[in-house]
């Protein structure tokens, strides 16, 4: 019997932590998501080694800018308006940021879903993805970050278009 509620009391602390695993906090004025566990992995990419690159993007602040031109820039676009239509804007300024910022190792957690898993069923193309590129350009040059630094960020993402691209 003892060994019993042992096995009980384990299976419900398990369960416990997975939940909790699974919890989010959904910040004011964003959508809720079905709960997914967070990661850092999720971001797509490694962290850089050192944060030079970073610094380059004008921190926190100058990403901040930058994810909110980029998306803008994409809703804007004629081309590409209608993958974002339903988005939570919010939220994907926010993770937007976070994800740079953690792989241009600014100290940041990536909170976000997996590559894959964010661009479920958009239905993006090869041309869909290189105009969110040229959008990342604009908003890149238009923060001033140097060509070199922009290129060093665009390596670190040109593979997530595997995860993202669904139709070729």
């Amino acid at each position: 019997m003892t060994m019993r509620l042992i096995a009980l009391a384990a299976t419900a602390f398990s369960l416990t932590l997975s939940n909790a695993a699974l919890a989010q906090t959904v910040p004011p004025s964003e959508i809720a998501v079905d709960p997914y566990i967070q990661s850092n992995a999720n971001a797509g990419a490694t962290p850089m080694k050192d944060d030079s690159v970073f610094k380059a993007f004008h921190g926190k602040e100058g990403l901040a800018r930058i994810t909110s031109d980029l998306v803008d820039r994409n809703l804007a676009d004629p081309r590409i308006k209608d993958v974002f239509a339903t988005a939570d804007i919010v939220r994907l300024k926010r993770t937007l940021a976070e994800q740079f910022c953690y792989i241009l190792d600014g100290g940041c957690d990536y909170t976000g879903k997996d590559m894959s898993a964010s661009h479920k069923d958009q239905g993006i193309t090869p041309r869909d993805f290189n105009a969110l590129v040229e959008n990342l350009q604009w908003a890149m040059d238009k923060e001033r970050v140097p060509f070199a630094a922009q290129n060093k960020l665009l390596v670190k993402l040109a593979p997530m278009s595997r995860q993202a691209i669904e139709r070729r």
